[in-house]
């Protein structure tokens, strides 16, 4: 007695490992021709997914560290925040959660060039995305009192932001201006032609003394 072969699809939560995974996304999602539509896409929600994105921006699958770069640029292309707050991989016909502890990506790099309200920020993420600072991919700052530390996030795409990393974040400060907002002195930055306030000039004297 032959038993029968298993012809049940393969769907992302049921990738054994983390190339198989890629292997389904790169199928689904035809990659290589640029970013797939993700946010056009409306498939059904297929549960969690055992993958999650570190504070630092290392993603982790079934437990394990993903090392292959390859494989966590593939899966970024397929990543969308939707209006609940929550971050899942979507295909034509799947949508899946994952677990991201800060932001999905980090901004590990930044080139400043122009003067004033010329000036342009521009950051590449550590997953190779390039964003340029404006209208579109606005910056914004977080005060966390309970830590004392400041973190500025850059909006990539859709709903998903980068953390700008802290050896980045000294380096966008430098560029730090007194600008008036809303009769408020801030302490802020610009590019093209945006203001992004950090904080209140009075509060950074107060730290600065």
């Amino acid at each position: 007695m032959h038993s029968k072969p298993d012809h049940t699809p393969q769907t992302l939560g049921k990738a054994g490992d983390a190339a198989g995974l890629s292997a389904l996304i790169a199928r689904a999602t035809r990659a290589g021709k640029g970013l797939p539509p993700v946010e056009r896409w409306n498939p059904d929600f297929c549960g969690d997914l055992d993958m999650e994105i570190r504070a630092d921006g290392t993603w982790f699958y079934l437990g394990t560290p993903i090392g292959r770069m390859p494989l966590v640029q593939l899966f970024s292309t397929v990543l969308r925040k939707d209006e609940d707050g929550k971050t899942y991989l979507v295909t034509p016909v799947e949508r899946v959660g994952i677990r991201v502890v800060d932001a999905p990506f980090v901004a590990v790099e930044m080139n400043v060039s122009g003067e004033s309200e010329e000036r342009v920020i521009t950051f590449r993420t550590n997953v190779g995305d390039v964003v340029e600072v404006g209208p579109k991919n606005p910056l914004r700052f977080v005060d966390e009192d309970e830590t004392g530390g400041l973190k500025p996030y850059v909006l990539v795409r859709g709903r998903l932001e980068a953390l700008v990393a802290r050896p980045v974040m000294y380096e966008l400060v430098e560029f730090g201006e007194e600008i008036l907002v809303d009769g408020v002195p801030m302490f802020s930055v610009r590019s093209n032609g945006e203001t992004y306030p950090i904080m209140p000039v009075e509060k950074l004297r107060r730290l600065s003394a």
